[in-house]
């Protein structure tokens, strides 16, 4: 069956969070991360949290503890202030989705995932759809969370947009959610309603029915994450058309 979402989506293995390497100085989500995955022509996953005053960060996690020399939730600084942040051992700062599109400038895909604290506002999609209308690059927007997936369907319908999925939810970040929040998660139960273009599904949970049926019925393609080992890329080039990648470097593709 013909795919839903663009061949570029899948065409190049995919660098987590950019391609960093902790021993040679290159951290996670940095401007340098973002650099090498560009330098090795990987598309790049990476992830976008809210700043105070409304902007689009790059960042993965709700704080900045694991990352940085502060520990406060990113939610509460502004975008100027949360640029000045240092990272842990670089000199790298964060950047906004706006910057590393400028950087990107289409040479590479970008994957964007949209963090969600699960509460309905839409604040962030918001200007993210402000960002990626102006962008003529190959982009593509996901989230775990099913209502920021419908409202990248509402405010930027012609963006490939994914969901992030898992089977069961069973990890100790999912108790704190409502058990409707995660029952309306499983399974991918909400896919007639926010019709992905593709599935972005862990790799230790793969196969799995509902990713199946997304792929082979449906035409979703499959991503998956995050592959790490020999075991986990066997597991991904037999079930999923592409893998999110890190801690090694995949050799180049031979015409």
């Amino acid at each position: 069956m013909p795919s839903r979402a663009p061949d570029w989506l899948t065409a190049a293995p995919v660098a987590h969070r950019g391609l960093h390497d902790a021993a040679r100085g290159i951290v996670e989500s940095t401007p340098s991360a973002f650099s090498a995955a560009i330098a090795g022509g990987f598309a790049i996953e990476t992830d976008l949290q809210l700043s105070s005053d409304g902007e689009a960060m790059v960042f993965h996690d709700d704080t900045l503890a694991r990352l940085t020399e502060r520990g406060d939730d990113i939610r509460t600084l502004s975008a100027a202030e949360l640029k000045t942040v240092r990272y842990k051992a670089t000199a790298d700062r964060m950047i906004t989705l706006g910057e590393l599109c400028e950087m990107t400038n289409g040479r590479v895909p970008l994957v964007v995932e949209i963090k969600s604290r699960f509460d309905g506002d839409r604040r962030l999609i918001r200007r993210i759809a402000e960002i990626v209308r102006a962008y003529q690059g190959p982009l593509a927007l996901m989230s775990f969370d099913p209502d920021q997936v419908l409202a990248i369907r509402d405010h930027v319908p012609d963006v490939p947009r994914g969901v992030v999925a898992e089977r069961y939810y069973r990890e100790d970040e999912w108790r704190a959610l409502p058990p409707e929040k995660v029952r309306g998660m499983l399974h991918l139960r909400h896919a007639f309603r926010t019709r992905p273009h593709f599935i972005a599904y862990w790799i230790n949970e793969l196969p799995a029915p509902a990713p199946w049926i997304a792929q082979h019925i449906f035409g979703c393609a499959l991503l998956t994450w995050t592959v790490r080992t020999p075991e986990q890329r066997a597991r991904a080039a037999r079930y999923a058309d592409q893998m999110i990648f890190e801690g090694f470097v995949p050799e180049p593709k031979h015409p």
